[in-house]
């Protein structure tokens, strides 16, 4: 059970204030014993009349429907429409939708980015039967020099012209 800080009743207590109500304790005085309103010990001695033990457990607060939510059937035309690579303005003007319902509901369908639109590129790997196979060489550009540098002199003035490169 997942009680916040400050409820007053968990459901041991709901049966109880029930409980005394039922022997004939005024819901005021009840009410007043477990610390809540009266309006509060009406609505459980309510529901445990109408549900019994289980109207005093703790309930999910999410709505059973909501009725203003966009269709099932126009989510899937709007799928469609970003496979064929429309923009959200150009969905939500042919839809007439928002805007902002268009960019919830493709992210909601993972469509929300065009590259998500395209399977992935397969990758090309080597395999060779035999190990070394494949030979691999590490190129690295080292700086050539005649005589020794600063760090070892101390002279900055001193540098190695036209001694070049080695790989």
């Amino acid at each position: 059970m997942n009680l916040h800080k400050h409820a007053r009743l968990t459901p041991r207590g709901r049966a109880l204030l029930v409980q005394r109500m039922l022997n004939g304790l005024r819901v005021e005085d009840a009410a007043q014993a477990a610390g809540v309103s009266v309006r509060t010990a009406y609505k459980w001695l309510k529901r445990f009349r109408e549900e019994g033990e289980i109207g005093l457990m703790d309930r999910s607060s999410r709505p059973h429907s909501c009725p203003h939510a966009t269709a099932v059937a126009l989510v899937e035309k709007l799928i469609e429409l970003r496979r064929s690579r429309k923009t959200y303005r150009q969905i939500a003007q042919i839809l007439g939708l928002a805007v902002s319902t268009v960019a919830r509901r493709l992210k909601q369908a993972g469509f929300h980015r065009l590259a998500e639109l395209e399977p992935a590129p397969v990758v090309v790997r080597y395999e060779y039967a035999n190990p070394g196979d494949l030979l691999h060489l590490d190129i690295k550009k080292l700086g050539r020099f005649w005589k020794p540098g600063h760090r070892v002199t101390g002279d900055r003035q001193q540098c190695s012209d036209g001694a070049g490169w080695e790989f």
